[in-house]
């Protein structure tokens, strides 16, 4: 490897939609987190999209939309609600933050999703 051929890395912010350039980058995140829940308890309950669909409220082109992460046409609020269509229970709790600053948006929010709890 000569010279021209030398590697670089930029560290992460912790959010690859602000990394990328996106606007509403925290939002992005978020949506992506909750996502991955979403479509984890789809695998986890053994649902065809089809059965997802039904089950969300949705038709079968969302649930594949969903499932390969594209979500410009969920809000926030509608993937909750599809949380609860899942029967999962959801808590939010609000503390201070240890750093009185704020770093960055994903430091301040976390989501925990904890298979099989519910029953």
């Amino acid at each position: 490897m000569d010279n021209h051929d030398k590697l670089t890395m930029t560290k992460s912010s912790g959010n690859v939609f602000k990394d990328l350039g996106y606007t509403n980058a925290d939002e992005h995140l978020l949506k992506a987190k909750f996502a991955v829940v979403i479509n984890n308890i789809i695998k986890e309950k053994n649902l065809t999209q089809t059965e997802a669909a039904n089950i969300l409220g949705i038709d079968q082109p969302k649930v594949s939309k969903l499932v390969r992460g594209i979500l410009s046409g969920f809000s926030i609020d509608k993937l909750i609600v599809f949380l609860i269509s899942l029967n999962q229970d959801i808590e939010v709790n609000v503390k201070p933050h240890k750093n009185k600053r704020m770093n960055n948006f994903d430091s301040h929010f976390s989501l925990h999703y904890i298979p099989g709890a519910a029953g």
